[in-house]
């Protein structure tokens, strides 16, 4: 059993009671959007019957700033392979295992990442057509950590940089 013997204790239960209940309201209310970055849209899977197909499966690739030979403007077809990229199977694997339910192979570095402060150069890439009967429109750079490692999961649809 509680004893309560003076005005001032009951004031300070009062003051800590108040300030629990505080406590338990910010808990349970809604997180705010600086604090959880907005997740990226999720996609429904690529259709059945058309990932495998050759009229939903053509990419233009135009690379600048790369050198060594890799700048430049490459078609790539997938299912069946087919183009003038350097490298068509590859590209075509590269694309084929960042293609996941709910993931766009194609999409840019979520809002609100953290990413090392690193420069990977000044190659730029843009990546157009369609793919799994959806179109792409995609901006590539290696500006920071999370840029490079959005790259680099496209290698060889995208020229390797690493070295």
């Amino acid at each position: 059993m509680l004893r309560i013997t003076t005005p001032h204790t009951v004031r300070r239960l009062l003051v800590a009671a108040g300030a629990s209940l505080a406590a338990l309201g910010s808990l349970a209310a809604a997180p705010t959007a600086a604090a959880i970055p907005a997740p990226s849209p999720v996609l429904p899977p690529p259709l059945q019957g058309v990932e495998r197909t050759g009229g939903d499966h053509h990419l233009t690739v135009t690379v600048r700033g790369a050198g060594g030979g890799a700048d430049g403007t490459f078609r790539v077809d997938c299912h069946p392979a087919g183009g003038d990229h350097p490298d068509v199977a590859g590209a075509c694997r590269a694309v084929d295992r960042n293609t996941r339910w709910g993931r766009e192979p194609f999409a840019p570095v979520a809002e609100g990442s953290v990413c090392t402060m690193q420069y990977g150069g000044s190659a730029t890439a843009r990546v157009t057509g369609t793919w799994a009967g959806r179109p792409v429109d995609a901006t590539f750079d290696r500006s920071n950590g999370c840029e490079i490692d959005r790259w680099n999961r496209l290698v060889p649809l995208l020229p390797d940089l690493s070295t």
